[in-house]
């Protein structure tokens, strides 16, 4: 019988309630045991497991309310049946207010008991058994810290795991917030060198010479300020990967000096004369079209081949919105856990706003805008102006002129510096992006730090999104 796997605890002050009860629940197969007081009741909590608590509201000392409270603390998923000589509604509303699942009036009748505990079973299988369906669909269309089920995606997944076990270069190409270190970190650790370092470098946050140090380390006197012999990126990685985010933006000494080290496995610090031999695996990432910038001549042909050995296009999200549902339950669990918060989840229109977004800042973007909602969510559930996506008034009008998709982006970030009072480094995070590359942008379309474009006149508008 499938009752015997379901463990019931019965607390009652009185023998003969705990034996008659106990006695009627072992007949319909359940496995039972008894507690004559709450402070027994809990200790027996802290110790097993149980499916379902059965407890009488007036004891003396702790009563039912109290063990109720403190057992929901103890194991969450209990299910607990408060019993009760004096059924009132002020009763009811506080024990379900507590988590009770629901409450018998003495004297019951065995019938009334069998059939209600019938019922906790059923809803506790049938949540075991959305629980397993749901981790196995997380198996299907996960590939370690990645979530998709769109069949674009799923492409991805296959070709990253294929080449991870490849020691060939492999440029992953995406807009910015896509996803790109996520997936490099992926393919490291499904790689022969998974126990070997992984390590990031990010090309568009600094300098040319700073750059060059970073990468390949130097000596001792080799500037100004270099007061003792530092290891670069490269000798951190040997053994292991090297990711090189936003490798488009470097220039083109250093695009010469990389060449040579993909080309020869090794490399001098600056200053050095010693040649240092590294073993390391290449993974680069960039937002850029490279072969627009090698036709272009911003970037070395040569260079370019060597890094796009098995190059991974990862979609941006507009083009995948089937995702959004997955990605949603994907982060609010995992913002849960780091918030020690309840979040059950978006309200429906919330998750509506979330599918209609077109998300300029793909999936980081998305993440930041879920944190932001479970942090102001007065509730459980995250409510579509806990998320502070933009109104619908500021989208293009139906049967209006459509922007481009460099004139959608333009308007975000200019938007998303408003609404920081023109915090550049605040601004960044929201967008996903590093302070460099936004600066870039903002210099590119002549925005101010308020996010107007240069040569307008300050106004004393309240900025967008407050």
């Amino acid at each position: 019988m499938a009752n015997d796997k379901t463990r019931i605890l019965v607390v009652d002050d009185e023998e003969i309630v705990r034996e008659s009860l106990g006695g009627w629940l072992e007949k319909d197969g359940y496995a039972v045991e008894t507690a004559p007081d709450g402070p027994g009741a809990l200790a027996r909590l802290g110790a097993e497991r149980w499916s379902i608590l059965i407890v009488d509201l007036k004891m003396p000392g702790m009563d039912g309310l109290q063990v109720l409270e403190e057992a929901k603390k103890r194991q969450p998923d209990l299910a607990v049946v408060i019993m009760t000589a004096y059924a009132t509604v002020d009763t009811a509303v506080s024990a379900m207010k507590l988590g009770a699942y629901d409450y018998l009036v003495k004297p019951f009748d065995p019938e009334e008991l069998s059939l209600m505990m019938q019922k906790i079973v059923s809803q506790q299988s049938l949540v075991r058994e959305n629980a397993v369906l749901r981790q196995a669909l997380k198996r299907e269309y996960q590939f370690r810290d990645l979530v998709s089920k769109s069949p674009a995606m799923q492409k991805v997944f296959e070709l990253a795991r294929t080449s991870a076990r490849s020691h060939s270069t492999i440029l992953v190409l995406g807009e910015s917030g896509s996803g790109k270190e996520v997936l490099a970190r992926a393919i490291h650790a499904e790689s022969p060198r998974a126990d070997g370092p992984f390590v990031a470098v990010s090309c568009a946050a600094l300098t040319e010479s700073l750059l060059e140090s970073e990468l390949f380390g130097h000596e001792k006197g080799a500037f100004t300020g270099a007061i003792a012999r530092r290891k670069g990126k490269f000798e951190a990685a040997h053994g292991g990967t090297l990711f090189l985010d936003e490798v488009g933006d470097i220039g083109a000494k250093l695009q010469l000096d990389l060449l040579r080290v993909l080309e020869d496995r090794r490399f001098h610090r600056l200053g050095g004369n010693e040649p240092i031999e590294v073993d390391v695996r290449i993974v680069a990432a960039t937002n850029r079209d490279l072969r627009k910038a090698v036709q272009e001549g911003r970037f070395r042909e040569d260079l370019f081949y060597r890094l796009n050995v098995i190059p991974i296009l990862i979609p941006p999200l507009r083009d995948r919105r089937e995702d959004i549902p997955l990605l949603v339950e994907n982060f609010v669990e995992r913002l849960a856990v780091e918030m020690k918060k309840k979040i059950d989840g978006v309200a429906t229109d919330a998750m509506t706003a979330l599918m209609a977004h077109d998300w300029p800042g793909n999936v980081r973007e998305l993440r930041n805008v879920l944190e932001r909602g479970a942090v102001v969510a007065t509730g459980p559930v995250i409510q579509l102006p806990d998320l502070g996506l933009p109104g619908r008034g500021e989208a293009a009008p139906r049967g209006g002129t459509l922007a481009s998709l460099e004139e959608v982006e333009r308007r975000h970030v200019s938007s998303v510096l408003a609404h920081t009072g023109g915090n550049v480094s605040q601004s960044a995070r929201i967008l996903g992006i590093d302070r460099v590359t936004l600066y870039n942008k903002m210099k590119k379309w002549g925005l101010r730090r308020d996010g107007e474009e240069e040569g307008l006149p300050r106004t004393g508008e309240t900025p967008i999104g407050r």
